[in-house]
């Protein structure tokens, strides 16, 4: 059953995506076996068990009661990312052809008609992927939102909400909220929360799943966020809510649901006590004017290692994440700060299947064998402080205004990019005060110019991509990195440190400014695309671009 909002999509439209799906599997190219076999091979199937050794009996219901109400989100997500996608997914699901079978497991890879880790080109169909995805009528754009904004300022609240989809009635706009739009799968989501919250023998966390089930149903997510920053070393945990606007592509400001199960990793998690102590003194460090870094002392920054045994919505689909910085709301970040998450088995399967073979074949043998789990893990540790480093807000000639809203859709690229380079300035922070040792510095920054390499692979559509192109354009042309002729990279220790602090300070600078164009121009300006980069990826080409997770729990896929 569809929701409001689906019911704009019409059973016609439904039934011509349909068909559409079916004419083009008649087609000899989706035919071909080696097509469909080439596109999945982008993805190495990873099974994520969920390990029950020493859970009680009721600590396994409680986690089963969660992946139920996450499974809730997974349905919402289809409707945000590309509604026509799912009454396509189930055609090709029913159909009898293996050839159908197949495609319909790369669009559940996708959630979608487009491929996201090759500029969301379409592979079924040949109309470009919407800007607006399911948060906007089609055709609306950002110059159209903010012409009617001009013309209809009372509305500017409501359609740029994080919380609302915008709809026509005739030729009005209206932000409809969430909750409303999205009833029939909140409502058993919530419930099913309560339900694991009377299971749960920790209070605290008991406490906050009502509270997240509460805020479901009126998309105002602040108490429980604070609850949630609030718990002490949770045994187990969950990411539910709309948190990231990676899939806004006309304001950049709209959420999308995503949820992870988590349990802990206490001996990983304790690793981690170190990186707590130093980050309000990094925040100090950076280059930045001191008006807009706001001190992070006496702020939380919980940092919890965990095995994820299940994930849906914008966690599950296209890329896949190994960690996360939230809530994203500025006024938590100010009062309490924010919580870092490791995805402990995402990351051991990233390192295995993904970095070291692509360091192998596209650095500098000397270099690639300074790449480790322990330097990409640093690396990412970092990233996700440095997600919370920086300004709190935007000031601009209209006052103080949140960096999403100001930035608009190149804010999530802008801000991976900065958490990537200000986290590794925060790495040399760290060894220069003899926090980590000198010695593995140069083993920081392979591990580094590895991810660099796989981010790229996802191209420009996607933000981490779209970063990490802009971040090793800018360090080619700061002579850091250099292609030799066998088509691998050498990296210039000595001139490392100073770019990325340079890069750093150009990017805090803009978020603090609230500076949209200069933010633009940067990505324009450091765009990498090269001959020679573009042969050393084909040289990597075997190498898969990201992970398929596969769960001991039932999910939609039956591919």
């Amino acid at each position: 059953m569809l929701t409001d909002m689906n019911a704009n999509y019409s059973s016609a439209r439904a039934d011509e995506s349909i068909r559409d799906a079916e004419s083009h599997l008649a087609s000899p190219e989706l035919r071909v076996a080696p097509d469909l076999g080439r596109w999945l091979a982008k993805y190495h199937e990873v099974h994520m068990p969920f390990q029950s050794e020493g859970l009680s009996p009721r600590e396994i219901e409680m986690v089963g009661k969660l992946v139920d109400a996450s499974r809730y989100l997974e349905e919402i997500f289809w409707r945000q990312s590309d509604p026509e996608a799912l009454p396509l997914y189930e055609s090709l699901m029913s159909g009898p052809e293996p050839e159908s079978r197949q495609l319909a497991r790369f669009v559940w890879i996708n959630a979608s008609r487009f491929d996201l880790t090759d500029g969301r080109k379409p592979f079924i169909g040949t109309s470009a992927m919407p800007e607006g995805r399911g948060f906007y009528p089609p055709g609306l754009t950002r110059e159209g939102v903010e012409q009617y904004v001009r013309d209809n300022p009372a509305v500017k609240s409501e359609l740029y909400s994080p919380y609302t989809v915008v709809q026509r009635d005739g030729d009005q706009l209206q932000g409809v909220p969430y909750h409303i739009v999205f009833r029939e799968f909140l409502e058993p989501a919530a419930h099913s929360l309560r339900t694991a919250a009377s299971l749960s023998l920790d209070p605290a966390f008991a406490r906050f799943l009502r509270l997240r089930a509460d805020a479901l149903l009126i998309d105002d997510y602040f108490e429980s966020d604070l609850a949630w920053m609030e718990l002490q070393d949770p045994k187990f945990d969950v990411i539910f809510a709309p948190y990231e606007v990676y899939d806004d592509g006309v304001l950049g400001v709209k959420t999308s649901y995503g949820a992870a199960v988590l349990i802990r990793n206490q001996e990983e998690s304790g690793k981690l006590k170190m990186f707590q102590a130093y980050v309000p003194d990094i925040q100090d460090a950076l280059p930045l004017c001191p008006e807009d870094r706001p001190s992070k002392r006496g702020l939380l920054t919980p940092m919890e290692v965990m095995d994820s045994p299940y994930r849906a919505g914008d966690l599950r689909h296209g890329y896949q994440a190994v960690a996360a910085n939230l809530p994203n709301d500025p006024r938590i970040h100010e009062q309490k700060g924010s919580k870092k998450i490791f995805f402990k088995n995402f990351m051991d399967a990233r390192v295995r299947y993904i970095l070291l073979p692509l360091a192998q074949k596209l650095m500098a043998a000397e270099h690639a064998a300074k790449v480790s789990n322990e330097g990409y893990l640093l690396g990412v540790v970092m990233h996700e402080i440095a997600h919370g480093l920086g300004p709190a807000f935007a000031r601009t000639k209209a006052g103080k205004e949140d960096i999403r809203t100001a930035l608009g859709p190149i804010y999530s690229a802008l801000e991976e990019a900065k958490a990537q380079v200000v986290g590794m300035f925060g790495l040399k922070w760290l060894v220069d005060r003899g926090a980590l040792p000198a010695a593995d510095l140069e083993g920081y920054y392979s591990s580094y110019l590895a991810g660099t390499f796989r981010a790229i692979r996802f191209g420009a559509s996607e933000a981490h991509g779209r970063a990490e192109m802009m971040q090793f354009g800018y360090l080619s042309q700061h002579g850091v990195l250099k292609c030799q002729t066998d088509g691998t990279y050498l990296i210039d220790y000595t001139r490392m440190p100073g770019a990325l602090t340079d890069l750093a300070k150009e990017l805090l600078d803009i978020e603090a400014a609230g500076a949209r164009e200069r933010a633009e121009a940067m990505f324009q300006k450091y765009d990498p695309e090269s001959p020679e980069l573009e042969a050393s990826l084909r040289r990597a080409s075997d190498v898969p671009v990201d992970v398929d997770p596969t769960f001991s729990f039932r999910d939609r896929r039956k591919a």
